[in-house]
């Protein structure tokens, strides 16, 4: 099956990230999987949490399509931020890809349990990271329309 996407808007990406090489390498991977995006970096949880929230400085901000989230965050841990956007009636429908360093079982068995849509680990796997982004772009966005303005 085939599917179309040059009718497709460019998919809105937050990316919660504090490493800067981390943020170059995402930046990488996306182009490498051929992800037309705007792609809206935050530094830590409590910024990530007023960008979807659009507080603030924020207020007119589009609310993302997609998260890219790591999980070791200054201010407020990404498995707060994760179970926070779940939590949130608002937000809850916007898919997670957690990219993270953590191999530990009990984050990847949380995270899946909060409702992550996929769980990558550092370094990224580009054929992975393409592959998983493909999908949410081809599948979810297809099954679930998220008003560009909402």
């Amino acid at each position: 099956m085939t599917y179309d996407t040059s009718s497709m808007r460019p998919i809105n990406i937050l990316l919660i990230e504090d490493s800067p090489t981390d943020v170059l390498i995402t930046r990488e991977a996306l182009e490498s999987a051929k992800v037309i995006n705007n792609l809206q970096v935050a530094e830590d949880g409590v910024e990530a949490l007023a960008i979807l929230r659009r507080q603030g400085r924020y207020a007119n901000s589009a609310r993302p399509d997609l998260i890219l989230l790591d999980l070791n965050l200054p201010r407020k841990d990404g498995r707060e931020v994760l179970q926070e956007v779940k939590n949130d009636e608002q937000l809850k429908m916007i898919p997670v890809v957690v990219l993270t360093t953590s191999k530990a079982e009990e984050d990847v068995m949380k995270a899946y349990g909060q409702h992550a849509n996929c769980y990558i680990t550092k370094p990224v796997d580009f054929s992975e990271f393409a592959s998983v982004i493909k999908s949410i772009e081809r599948f979810w966005f297809a099954v679930v329309t998220l008003p560009a303005s909402q």
